[in-house]
């Protein structure tokens, strides 16, 4: 067992990773919608083509990602991959990225989803599972070391729409200096006292158990709430940046009011993120992820009803008590309801990878909705359709209760 100075350690350097991760991915895409119609000068509609050719692309990545990372266990291979394409995050955008937008914009949305994707769409959800797993293995709980990751959010953005209206590549050169610190923290890892199971648990897994989920209803009642809650959000989410900002006198001050109140948002979020794993061990997952979809169908339609900017900003700072909640609620339920050793599979697929297949088609609808209907009654019907699934994932979702007697009745 992994003495206690090395855990403390580990979880201290995991933190870093997840920190110095957000710190790059805010850099790079808190106002990514904003420069893509800003600094690119593209439409509504062409932005949620690119948020669609994102989605699309990372549903070939992320269930590749899962399989491979719980075969890995609790090697680092597939993390060290993530952190050299970091550092390579500020490069292709200024240098690659933004000229094919400008002059072959589908070949560049294609070629711009694909690194998105293996970089920080399933990067993302790779480095929470390893994080997870670890914590489980040596007694920290995840929602205390992803609040590292929503302070390097908050950190990087409460600077970054400041910063962007000086120049834009400021923030992408910042990116890259700051995933050098994710290398070096992930380096520092020691997972050598855990090498014995890591082989047993390892060497049991192979993609029919992966592919064996599919069969469980239990696997498509999760995959209904992630469907039609997260990912209805996950689109609501995508261009609301350019809506906040048309409530203000004018762009750049908008762009800067934005940049602040993601950051105390964020900062918010990680307070959140440490209340997160009492409150949801304290009325359960199934309870927690309905909580957490509550609270976003709120935000959504909420965000309908907002007309000035103190409205919509209370609706934006809302995503700090729902986000943690979600997080937290979600890794329980799979640890609960599902075998732990697909953890990382689970996540990528039944969570990450069933938000993009949806998002994928609904982000030009979405887009299109913006153009012809405005922010506002685009937002009051997705609010509905948040809550008509809120409803049914309440019906479907196993509780905590159903989950132990499922577990004991298995073995």
């Amino acid at each position: 067992m992994m003495s206690l100075s090395r855990a403390t350690k580990n979880y201290w350097l995991l933190s870093c990773c997840l920190f110095s991760f957000f710190l790059t991915w805010s850099f790079t895409f808190s106002l990514f919608p904003i420069w893509l119609n800003q600094y690119i000068g593209l439409s509504g509609e062409r932005t949620g083509f690119i948020f669609s050719v994102n989605s699309l692309t990372a549903l070939l990545i992320m269930p590749i990602y899962g399989l491979i990372q719980d075969k890995l266990g609790i090697k680092r291979s597939l993390l060290f991959a993530v952190g050299v394409l970091l550092v390579l995050s500020g490069p292709f955008f200024i240098f690659v990225y933004t000229p094919l937008l400008q002059t072959h914009f589908y070949l560049g949305a294609i070629i711009g989803g694909l690194y998105f994707s293996i970089t920080f769409l399933a990067g993302v959800g790779a480095v929470e599972t390893y994080v997870e797993r670890i914590g489980r293995r040596t007694g920290f709980e995840f929602g205390k070391a992803r609040m590292w990751g929503s302070l390097g959010w908050a950190c990087a953005t409460f600077f970054a729409g400041y910063l962007f209206n000086i120049n834009p590549h400021i923030n992408f050169y910042l990116a890259s200096g700051c995933a050098f610190i994710f290398i070096i923290a992930l380096l520092l890892v020691s997972t050598a006292p855990a090498a014995e199971e890591q082989t047993t648990n390892s060497n049991t897994l192979n993609t029919r158990d992966a592919l064996d989920l599919l069969r469980l209803p239990q696997f498509w009642a999760f995959a209904t709430y992630v469907i039609g809650v997260n990912c209805i959000y996950y689109v609501y989410d995508q261009q609301f940046p350019i809506y906040f900002s048309s409530l203000f006198p004018s762009s750049a001050e908008g762009n800067s009011m934005y940049g602040y109140l993601n950051s105390l948002q964020v900062f918010l979020e990680a307070g959140g993120m440490f209340l997160a794993p009492f409150i949801v061990n304290k009325i359960g997952a199934k309870n927690g992820l309905l909580l957490a979809g509550a609270i976003m169908a709120c935000r959504i339609l909420g965000s309908g009803f907002a007309a000035t900017p103190v409205e919509i900003s209370a609706m934006k700072l809302l995503h700090a008590a729902e986000l943690p909640i979600m997080l937290i609620a979600i890794f329980k339920y799979i640890t609960s309801s599902f075998d732990p050793r697909l953890s990382s599979t689970l996540y990528l697929v039944g969570f990450q990878f069933m938000t993009q297949v949806a998002s994928s088609a609904l982000s030009v609808v979405a887009g299109s909705m913006y153009d012809h209907y405005g922010f506002a009654t685009s937002y009051k019907m997705m609010g509905i359709v948040v809550i008509i699934f809120l409803i049914v994932s309440a019906c479907v979702l196993r509780s905590d209760k159903q989950a132990k007697l499922q577990l004991q009745t298995a073995n």
